[in-house]
């Protein structure tokens, strides 16, 4: 234990008592956890890419206690964005490769994918994410505080201690849910604005887009200009390199998968199509590469992760007697350990067998380890989450097919095992940077993992229903849900089982990820922006060039540029659940029969004028809160 340890000294004593897991904090929190998780869940389905809502949870829960119910309790503020993280966090990981059941389902392979078989999947990886957190809370929160600074957690103290002076920050977040709810409903609800800005560039083959969407834009300016960039130089590659070159070089050729001649397919269906046959293919190789390439190179900081956290377990059970020291006992997780697996065994929801079961706990026990360390030292925007659902999913996928459980009941079983070791991960993840917080304001470890538990088990049951709801209003694989890991995770099982992919293609893509890599530039944005439509890599490289102006000025007039509690990002963050909010209401109104009755193109439609409009006062409702004082 190091020096700092010995030190350290929780902003809440051991000994003082102050309410923690209260009604209040239990409802607020899944309120939040349903709300953030249903947002995240339609964002991660339009971009392959998902924030963090500890943040934004915790200035609206500081608000709420502090402000509308005068209540002075920072412990009881952070039990609430515990339970509401935790749900956006197993949403998130959810649409990274549970949608491929609805592809299969809509392709006519497999049968549709029912409520309880999403939740139970769900259920199960999530609450094995948060068992496995509890005995290597020692090991990797406590021992190692001072030497992992958990980025995200420790950014969620400061705002919760920072509110201790005031909740004013919650405005904040609440104005941008409301900005961007109408700017949606004008674009999605009455649909007299264009979604995208389009403009065909026939003399280069191509054509250059932009949505006009708020939660790119948000996205773009918390994730900073230069991810937006290298995800923004994928999409020029993508779509200003490749494309042109297959249809210039391609010609009267026919290409696999494409079945008519490259000049035929580009004159009927424009660049998109051949994006749609080829470029999404040359992407997936891409992703997949970068995915694997991430995880190698944590190779070294796993297999030390790992060596600690097992030396970690004989003191596990070794609870002090002081209140801040306090988990859930041993033989809780012990218990829930063996009824996970019998469950995972035995429910025939879930298509696996006993040595499928054990697989999925013992990698989930590996990656959830290794999630933990590296949001410890990355934070959890960089975890390479992908690369180990990919890894699953290849030796899950391997090994089926080798013992002869091929087919739709082999494709199924490999995503079922992905999915839940996916959660399993996202969840440690998360689960990590909560009890950092706690660490740092002097919670109880013990209520903050019953927290955990309640965010996952509520989340669990609500992402069946989100995702069933979505797929049933634009269905997955369309041009609003593209739902692009997902797809991605489709087309590794398929290709393993089935051998029908176009290798070429994926071979070009990983290719570019190692010359990418060799450049010294993060390979991952740059495939999600190469794999992605254009039209997305481009509203996110406007949020970050945002990002990078407000800055500039920020720092011009104060010295210092915007952190992560700053009224930017929190605006953004705002606008990210304000337009999954909006997104999920106008999917059931879809489902229901309303959606055409408030459709008002028929009547009044602004063109692309409207939509640069539309863009302009985007970026404006952004800029202000940005470069007000903090």
């Amino acid at each position: 234990m190091n020096s700092d340890d010995q030190e350290f000294k929780p902003y809440i004593p051991a000994d003082k008592i102050t309410p923690e897991l209260t009604v209040t904090s239990i409802i607020m929190g899944i309120i939040l956890a349903v709300v953030f998780g249903g947002a995240n869940a339609y964002l991660g389905l339009r971009i392959g890419s998902t924030v963090s809502a500890s943040i934004p949870a915790a200035v609206i829960s500081m608000g709420v206690i502090r402000l509308i119910m005068h209540k002075d309790s920072i412990l009881e503020s952070n039990m609430v964005q515990t339970i509401g993280s935790a749900g956006e966090s197993l949403a998130g990981a959810s649409i990274f490769t549970m949608p491929a059941l609805f592809l299969w389902a809509n392709e006519g392979i497999t049968g549709d994918p029912d409520i309880l078989t999403i939740s139970l999947i769900a259920l199960f990886g999530g609450v094995l994410g948060v068992l496995f957190m509890i005995p290597l809370r020692n090991a990797l929160i406590v021992k190692e505080h001072g030497i992992l600074p958990y980025p995200e957690g420790t950014a969620c103290a400061e705002v919760l201690l920072a509110g201790e002076k005031g909740g004013a920050a919650a405005k904040v977040v609440f104005s941008g849910m409301g900005i961007a709810a109408v700017f949606k409903f004008i674009v999605d609800g009455v649909k007299i604005v264009p979604y995208a800005i389009i403009a065909r560039i026939d003399a280069l083959k191509t054509e250059f887009s932009t949505e006009v969407y708020p939660t790119l834009i948000g996205v773009g300016y918390i994730c900073g200009a230069k991810i937006s960039a290298y995800m923004f130089a994928g999409g020029m590659l993508g779509w200003f390199v490749l494309i042109p070159a297959i249809v210039i070089f391609g010609g009267d050729s026919v290409v696999y998968p494409g079945t008519e001649t490259i000049a035929k397919i580009y004159e009927e269906g424009g660049a998109i199509r051949i994006w749609d046959l080829y470029i999404r293919y040359i992407g997936a190789g891409m992703v997949a590469a970068g995915g694997i390439i991430s995880l190698l190179k944590s190779l070294p900081l796993i297999v030390k992760t790992f060596a600690d956290a097992i030396k970690g377990l004989k003191d596990s059970g070794k609870d002090g007697k002081l209140r801040t020291e306090k988990n859930l006992h041993p033989a809780v997780v012990i218990i829930g350990l063996a009824l996970l697996v019998l469950g995972i065994w035995l429910v025939p929801q879930i298509p696996t067998t006993l040595p499928g079961a054990i697989m999925i706990v013992v990698f989930g026990f590996f990656f959830g380890t290794v999630s933990s360390r590296m949001v410890g030292l990355v934070g959890s925007t960089n975890n390479p989450t992908s690369g180990m659902t990919i890894a699953t999913l290849l030796l899950a996928t391997f090994l089926l097919k080798i013992t002869g459980n091929t087919g739709p009941s082999g494709m199924v079983g490999a995503i079922t095992i992905g999915s839940i070791v996916c959660i399993i991960a996202a969840i440690a993840g998360d689960t990590s940077q909560d009890l950092k917080t706690g660490f740092i304001l002097g919670a109880t470890p013990m209520k903050q993992q019953i927290g955990e538990l309640i965010g996952t088990v509520v989340s669990a049951f609500t992402i069946g229903g989100i995702l069933l709801l979505l797929d049933k209003a634009w269905g997955f694989g369309t041009p609003e849900l593209s739902a692009p890991q997902a797809t991605l995770m489709k087309m590794i099982v398929e290709g393993v089982m089935a051998g029908n992919l176009p290798w070429i293609l994926i071979f070009i893509g990983i290719f570019i990820a190692v010359t990418v890599e060799v450049l010294g530039v993060p390979v991952l944005p740059v495939a999600l922006g190469l794999y992605l439509p254009l039209e997305l890599s481009t509203t996110v490289m406007i949020g970050g060039g945002i990002r990078a102006f407000t800055d500039y000025l920020n720092k011009k007039k104060t010295g210092k540029s915007e952190d992560d509690a700053g009224a930017g990002v929190l605006f953004c963050s705002g606008l990210i659940a304000g337009e999954g909010l909006v997104g999920i209401i106008l999917a059931v109104l879809a489902v229901i029969g309303l959606g055409d009755m408030i459709d008002l193109s028929g009547y009044l439609n602004t063109g692309m004028i409207g939509g640069i409009v539309l863009m302009i006062l985007i970026i404006i409702s952004v800029v202000i809160p940005a470069l007000k004082k903090k």
